[in-house]
């Protein structure tokens, strides 16, 4: 019987976009055993997923390089068949290749990759690509050769009772908004969520999402917007909470952070708005009700990194202050 290991290391997004893998694995080998190794935080993302037998969790924070030994030698004792790492960095790396798997998979530019024996080069799109490679495109290179090359979309499994309690949320339709991002120049400014909510239609309740360290965030966006109907729910739901709250929405308002890919994984409606990233860095919105919305002009200083910066390098930050509430408000005059 096949045994998988999927190795996601990385931040709550990737491991969102990962879950793809899962998908097609789980279709094209319906009695394989799937397991997924992913950082200590992140388990909540797969805790009900129907596919996953068990999760491996290495905890970062606490003794780092003593608990990546054990999980290596957990992993060598459990005799997968098959490792997928489309984690690129060497503690994955360092997994895979005491792993033992007979068929290893991974991207060129993890320093271990000399031991896959299916290695897939990582290629970014041009800044401005028309067709840009979306992540779970390169995932999908990983497993291409055992699977097929057809899409496979992320999806994430929020239990009955995620769904009973964000009910006390739905009586009336509904707009969430996930103001924050590990990086500032990722992070829409808090003044222009304070402007696209003061001129939001009408009638909708407003829900502010998030973890617990954005709830200040959050606090300030509420208290500066003419707008009553802004609820602060940062800190008060779980990742599959928030995205079974996100599924229902009549509109979802993103940065390039892990909702957005919440909001994929839920086939949920998703404005994605990108300041100093772009889309064709491949981890954009997949769904056909998305819309991604980023600055009109090709500004020279864009992009400036691939994950973002504490300021902006420039000091004007015009990636984000010159995008428009015209621009967000597209889906008030168009049928989702």
């Amino acid at each position: 019987m096949h045994k998988f290991l999927i190795i996601q290391t990385a931040f709550t997004g990737d491991v969102v976009l990962a879950t793809a893998l899962i998908e097609k694995l789980h279709a094209r080998f319906p009695d394989a055993r799937i397991d997924f190794l992913l950082r200590k935080g992140n388990e909540g993302l797969l805790k009900e997923h129907p596919y996953i037998t068990n999760m491996l969790i290495w905890d970062k924070k606490n003794g780092k390089n003593k608990n990546l030994m054990k999980l290596a030698m957990r992993v060598r004792r459990e005799k997968y068949t098959h490792v997928i790492n489309p984690h690129r960095f060497a503690t994955s790396g360092i997994i895979t290749l005491f792993s033992g798997a007979g068929y290893k998979a991974g991207f060129d530019k993890n320093p271990l990759s000399f031991c896959y024996t299916k290695k897939v080069q990582h290629h970014l799109s041009e800044p401005y690509s028309h067709n840009p490679v979306h992540e779970t495109e390169r995932n999908n290179l990983l497993i291409s050769e055992i699977t097929d090359n057809s899409k496979s979309f992320p999806k994430l499994y929020p239990s009955p009772a995620d769904y009973e309690l964000v009910k006390q949320y739905q009586a009336e339709p509904y707009i969430c908004i996930a103001p924050s991002s590990v990086w500032f120049t990722k992070q829409f400014p808090a003044s222009k969520w304070i402007s696209l909510i003061n001129e939001l239609p009408a009638g909708y309740r407003i829900f502010l999402i998030g973890a617990p360290t954005d709830k200040e965030l959050a606090d300030g966006i509420l208290t500066g917007s003419s707008n009553k109907n802004v609820q602060n729910l940062c800190g008060k739901l779980n990742f599959l909470q928030s995205a079974a709250l996100m599924q229902q929405a009549v509109m979802n308002y993103t940065n390039d952070s892990a909702p957005l890919h919440f909001a994929t994984a839920m086939n949920a409606p998703v404005t994605a708005v990108f300041c100093s990233t772009v889309p064709a860095f491949g981890f954009g919105p997949l769904r056909d009700n998305a819309r991604l919305v980023e600055i009109t002009e090709r500004l020279a200083c864009r992009p400036c990194g691939l994950h973002g910066h504490r300021q902006c390098p420039e000091k004007h930050f015009r990636c984000a202050m010159d995008i428009t509430n015209q621009q967000l408000l597209w889906w008030t005059s168009n049928k989702i």
